[in-house]
């Protein structure tokens, strides 16, 4: 007799799974939440009565490439900490508070512990964005994925009162451009980075460079920097016009999302220490430095734009909050021929 079993599909391991990351998903839970793990959907209260206009912002990502650093050091408590950071830090510029998150994880065959190590990282990413991880999808799919590989996607919502969105509309000539450190690469440019670091360079995740406090692994694998909460914070004391979050494409392609035609960017290269591992990069891979700074965040993980007389409130308040922060630029007029983002000494 022909079992789901033999063709690739174990519904027990898939039972035990479920029952191990029950304890993490409830360390996640908010008031809001309405059911427990385990239903046809994800219920959760909104609390309308605490906005005029409530309005719920959603966004989706992944981990992308940088899984594959985790399956070469067999390490899986991490990522799901990016795939969280990912998804929150992009509602969380609008100014939206992220509310709840559900998580698809794909697999050709599902090995409990792996998985389990996987939503742990998630359910800590959420905690630190202060959502509740309300539900999601394992999907065993045989063939579909290599042994012992697997893939993940997020999916986060938000609300912010219609007044306080963040939307860059005001952003004018003279106003203030500040950037929040990063953790390292984050989840982006990890294709060009495995192509100079490991098939061009020729090195393993234990490589230790004299540039690097920790063995490579370690330091691509670092977590991306959830900013949810700060910047809820940093919002309510401070007076910011607009956020970006520097994800895929640097601060090059990701800083005019937020700013209007009338105005561009002027961004001093000096103005922030570099960290090691991009320089490490540049040079191994012979990266030019604009292709650098269009590829990956430079070490900076999150831009604020603010009013000049405002920098010193931000930048001690962030600091307040544990994140490093520099004015690593100002916003000039525009008449748009210039590049929208211009870098100088």
């Amino acid at each position: 007799m022909t079992t789901y079993r033999e063709s690739g599909v174990d519904i027990d391991a898939g039972d035990e799974f479920v029952d191990r990351i029950k304890p993490l998903v409830r360390s996640t839970f908010r008031p809001e939440v309405l059911a427990d793990l385990g239903g046809f959907g994800g219920l959760f209260g909104l609390r309308a009565d605490r906005y005029k206009e409530p309005v719920l912002v959603s966004g989706t990502d992944g981990v992308g490439t940088k899984l594959k650093i985790a399956f070469m050091m067999d390490r899986h408590d991490t990522v799901g900490i990016d795939l969280v950071a990912m998804c929150v830090n992009d509602i969380a510029v609008s100014g939206a508070e992220p509310l709840f998150f559900l998580d698809y994880f794909a697999t050709g065959k599902l090995a409990v512990p792996k998985a389990q190590d996987v939503v742990k990282g998630i359910a800590e990413g959420c905690r630190q964005a202060g959502c509740a991880l309300i539900g999601g999808e394992t999907a065993e799919m045989p063939s579909m994925y290599t042994d012992g590989e697997y893939d993940l996607a997020g999916f986060a919502v938000g609300v912010v009162e219609k007044s306080k969105i963040v939307d860059g509309k005001t952003i004018k000539p003279g106003d203030a451009i500040i950037g929040l450190a990063s953790t390292g690469l984050h989840s982006n440019g990890y294709s060009l980075a495995r192509r100079v670091l490991f098939d061009q360079a020729k090195l393993t995740v234990t490589s230790r460079l004299p540039e690097l406090d920790r063995p490579l692994g370690e330091v691509l694998l670092t977590p991306t920097r959830i900013y949810a909460k700060q910047i809820l914070s940093l919002l309510q004391d401070c007076r910011i016009k607009g956020i970006a979050h520097i994800t895929g494409g640097g601060i090059t392609e990701n800083l005019p999302r937020v700013f209007p035609d009338a105005v561009r960017a002027k961004i001093s290269r000096k103005a922030w220490p570099v960290p090691p591992i991009f320089d490490v990069m540049s040079r191994l891979g012979q990266v030019d430095r604009e292709e650098m700074y269009r590829v990956f965040n430079m070490g900076i993980g999150l831009i604020l734009v603010t009013p000049s007389d405002s920098v010193s409130a931000v930048l001690a308040a962030a600091a307040a909050l544990g994140d490093r922060g520099w004015q690593i630029g100002e916003m000039v007029s525009s008449t748009g021929q210039e590049p929208v983002v211009e870098y100088v000494e």
